[in-house]
């Protein structure tokens, strides 16, 4: 994934997507070059599961800034979430929102990821990307905490898929 256009038009993808409200899972395929207008369909959340396998059986290899990243994302989300849900302001969500948006951009510049294995985790990065979106305020039909949700789900996701020892996402308060 070490391919600065490629964040860049990921990115690009997810905000578009978020503003004219075509699902984040759409929008990878973008990222690939697929600027063919058969590929602008929404392939909705049946596509974005199907990416999410396991490789044979085991999870994915990581590499260094993909761990990095990650765990920078989860400590943040942590450090955060005792104000969730218990009266957080618009300023902390948008503070947590530049951090996972830095820590993304870095993976994006430097993960280098096998192909299969990038495709999972762009189906990960489009749901925190969508969760990220909707904690900033962005998506004005989705809540602050909602979007920190599925963040944290995100996070599992990765855990789920990716061989990354030690990591686990942060829990939710129920």
């Amino acid at each position: 994934m070490k391919h600065t256009l490629l964040g860049i038009l990921v990115a690009g993808a997810m905000t578009a997507a978020s503003m004219v409200g075509v699902p984040a899972y759409a929008a990878p395929d973008h990222a690939h070059g697929h600027a063919d207008a058969a590929h602008a369909h929404d392939h909705g959340h049946a596509d974005a599961a199907h990416a999410l396998v396991l490789n044979d059986g085991q999870k994915w290899e990581s590499d260094a800034p993909l761990r990095n990243g990650m765990t920078k994302i989860r400590d943040a989300v942590a450090a955060q979430l005792p104000a969730i849900g218990h009266g957080a302001q618009a300023a902390q969500y948008e503070a947590l929102g530049r951090e996972i948006d830095a820590q993304l951009a870095g993976i994006f510049e430097n993960c280098e990821l096998e192909p299969a294995a990038d495709e999972v985790l762009h189906a990960i990065l489009a749901e925190m990307m969508q969760g990220n979106d909707a904690l900033q305020g962005k998506n004005p039909q989705v809540d602050r905490e909602d979007g920190v949700k599925r963040v944290v789900h995100s996070l599992e996701l990765y855990a789920e898929h990716f061989q990354h020892p030690g990591f686990s996402a942060p829990q939710l308060a129920h």
